[in-house]
């Protein structure tokens, strides 16, 4: 059994969701306090592909990133990268798709934080910068860490956006979702049937996780 398809789902569920657990805390942090109007306009547009079919994702970032458009087709002359079927093309499409639930998460957290302490830190003279690393985002923890494991689950199982941008090469750019569809395909149930047991298993830890989470944020508040 070739376990480059779960190596490569690691690495690049792993990597998107460090790219949007950065930029989920600052969109939703920013966006949070934004007046309403702009709020409602901004948090349609990063949800939107929450909603969106996968294929759809993929199909727009094929638009943009594929090697005869304007972004493709620089980085493909300057610089010879093909943005496009290589295995690092599918953190493109699992960061577009997972970041809607990482910025949500993070939303709903910041809005739900308790103000007074902020600005009862501003009276003892501390800065924004330390009132928002030591203050803010210490009390948000529970439901960023939430975010981010339910981001990355999302990310591990990918397929739609990712088979599109990526495609399916064994050894290349195969990930566990795209190799159970062409083994289903190749009437391989046997080895498919592995494979979804893995992400099974794998998506079994990641919501013991989160559930873990959720109990030590209870306990916190009742203590």
């Amino acid at each position: 059994m070739d376990l480059f398809p779960l190596w490569n789902s690691l690495r690049i569920a792993g990597i998107s969701t460090a790219i949007i657990f950065f930029l989920g805390i600052l969109a939703a942090y920013y966006i949070a306090k934004a007046p309403r109007l702009v709020k409602g306009v901004l948090d349609v547009i990063l949800t939107l592909p929450l909603v969106l079919p996968p294929t759809v994702v993929g199909f727009l970032l094929l638009r943009v990133l594929g090697p005869r458009r304007a972004i493709g087709a620089f980085f493909l002359e300057q610089w010879n990268i093909r943005l496009t079927m290589t295995w690092w093309s599918a953190i493109f499409a699992t960061t577009v798709v997972i970041f809607p639930l990482m910025y949500r998460t993070c939303r709903g957290a910041f809005e739900s934080f308790d103000e007074t302490l902020a600005a009862a830190g501003k009276t003892l003279g501390l800065s924004n910068s330390y009132i928002f690393w030591r203050i803010r985002l210490p009390a948000c923890r529970p439901g960023i860490l939430a975010g981010m494991v339910l981001s990355f689950a999302r990310a591990l199982g990918e397929y739609g956006a990712t088979s599109m941008i990526a495609g399916y090469t064994p050894g290349r750019t195969a990930t566990i979702s795209t190799t159970v569809y062409q083994l289903w395909r190749t009437n391989d149930d046997g080895l498919a049937l592995k494979w979804v047991l893995v992400n099974i298993a794998i998506s079994f830890a990641v919501l013991l996780a989160v559930n873990f989470i959720e109990k030590r944020e209870k306990k916190a508040v009742n203590l």
